[in-house]
C-alpha cells in the first residue's frame, strides 16, 4: 500500500474528515484527484461535505439538537462503544451472622 493511502475498512474521526476536507477545499486538485491520492472515494468526500453543510446550516438556523444527535449526524451515525462486556460485574460478597440467643446462630452467605 501506498504512502499516503488508507484501508478500506478504517474509520476516520469527525476531526480527521475535517482536516482532509480542509485539504481539499485549499488545494488545486479536483475531488477526483485528491481521493485518488488520499485514497478514498469520491462518494465518501461528498457525504461528508453534506454532512458538515447540513450540520452548519442547522446551528446558523438555531433548530435545536441535542449534542448527541448533532454528533451521530457529524460522525456519520458511527458511535464508539469501545468495548463490551459480556460478563456481568461481580457482585459484593455477603456475610451476614445473627446470634438469635440460646446458643442459636443464623449464617447467610451471598458470594
Amino acid at each position: 500500500m501506498e504512502a499516503g493511502k488508507s484501508n478500506k475498512s478504517e474509520r476516520r474521526s469527525v476531526a480527521a474528515w475535517r482536516v482532509l476536507l480542509n485539504k481539499l477545499d485549499g488545494g488545486e486538485l479536483s475531488v477526483l484527484e485528491f481521493c485518488r491520492r488520499e485514497g478514498i472515494s469520491p462518494a465518501s468526500v461528498y457525504r461528508r461535505r453534506k454532512d458538515f453543510n447540513d450540520f452548519a446550516a442547522t446551528e446558523k438556523s438555531g433548530q435545536g439538537q441535542s449534542a448527541e444527535q448533532t454528533a451521530n449526524k457529524t460522525a456519520g451515525c458511527f458511535v464508539e462503544l469501545g468495548a463490551l462486556n459480556t460478563t456481568p460485574p461481580p457482585r459484593p460478597r455477603f456475610d451476614l451472622k445473627l446470634d438469635l440467643g440460646d446458643g442459636l446462630t443464623l449464617h447467610l452467605v451471598r458470594s
